[in-house]
């Protein structure tokens, strides 16, 4: 088969990868139905996390069972499924408690780009809808597979409730479904930072009251007018930077919580101040798996559309395009159909 392989900065092609198979007991072999690139994947493809060796790309996927190991009970051939991108027992301690991206047995799927994906630990990784879904569907299944549960956990992580004021740092696919998340949880406000009109529009249309185009110092000081000095109750951290990650604190106002889930680069933490600061901080790797079967109601009943983030289409051949075009913020999310 092929699927995309990043050789280095900006240099992602489409070539041969061998056809996954079956080398564990508790494996599955999925035919991807739909996968895209992550606002993540754009750290190694610009060259900050550099990478060793031309790698495969790609860890969110939604599609149909081919083939299962001899230990699976959980899913057959023939279902429709979506999985987390850290494959997970559910079974160990820190699954139990809700955080299976830390499973310890847990195994990152990384090369998702592609037709034909393993998944290991399928019977803790995998959940199956209710039946096959229509096209239409696919995108917002999709997001569940990360971008959906990552802004879900970061509303979580920050405890949005009923009625409070919310802000959202970052205005990618992560922020804008914060946004979403954060609405859905009951916010009376959700305040977008974002300086662009399209992710603006859309942050709007799921639920954000308010557009604050300022950054850093400046972004704060507008939050905090907009709370007439008080600050949010909760802040959804969702780029990863130290000018963001600060932000986010100091929007923050006593007693009230930040949900990180931006991959850290370079971000220090000045301990003196989050100790005056009386600030919750609580973020990291989303456990998706913990939520993928009430977010999957919730897309099933036709109660949240987080598909309209995929603001661009290609066949997976196109990847390097796909790619390109997040680079070049001329698209949000793009989703790729082998």
């Amino acid at each position: 088969m092929r699927g995309a392989v990043l050789y280095g900065p900006r240099d992602v092609r489409f070539e041969e990868r061998d056809t996954p198979t079956i080398i564990k007991p508790a494996d599955a072999i999925i035919r991807v139905s739909a996968t895209c690139v992550c606002g993540s994947d754009l750290w190694p493809y610009r060259g900050v996390n550099p990478i060793p060796q031309p790698t495969p790309m790609g860890h969110e996927y939604c599609g149909i069972v081919e083939e299962v190991g001899s230990d699976v009970t959980s899913v057959k051939p023939g279902q429709f499924v979506i999985g987390s991108f850290f494959a997970s027992d559910n079974t160990c301690p820190h699954c139990h408690a809700g955080y299976q991206s830390s499973c310890q047995h847990r195994e990152f799927i990384g090369t998702a780009q592609a037709p034909v994906l393993r998944v290991p630990l399928a019977d803790g990784t995998l959940v199956a809808t209710p039946d096959v879904p229509s096209n239409d569907l696919v995108p917002s299944l999709l997001t569940l597979s990360d971008v959906m549960g990552t802004g879900w956990f970061a509303a979580d992580a920050a405890n949005v409730k009923p009625g409070s004021t919310v802000a959202v740092v970052g205005d990618g696919a992560v922020g804008l479904l914060g946004v979403l998340s954060a609405k859905h949880m009951g916010a009376e406000r959700v305040i977008a930072m974002s300086r662009h009109e399209s992710r603006q529009r859309l942050a709007r249309e799921f639920g954000a009251t308010d557009i604050v185009t300022e950054r850093g110092d400046e972004g704060v000081e507008r939050i905090k007018e907009l709370t007439n000095g008080v600050g949010a109750d909760s802040v959804l951290e969702c780029v990863g930077t130290q000018e963001s990650m600060m932000q986010a604190i100091q929007a923050t106002r006593p007693g009230g919580a930040v949900g990180y889930v931006g991959v850290p680069h370079g971000v220090a933490l000045d301990g003196e101040k989050l100790f005056y600061g009386h600030v919750h901080l609580h973020g990291g790797p989303a456990p998706v798996r913990r939520f993928l079967p009430q977010l999957l109601d919730l897309v099933w009943s036709g109660k949240i559309n987080p598909g309209k983030v995929f603001d661009l289409i290609l066949p997976l051949d196109q990847v390097a395009e796909g790619y390109r075009a997040m680079d070049e913020r001329r698209a949000i999310k793009t989703l790729l159909r082998p």
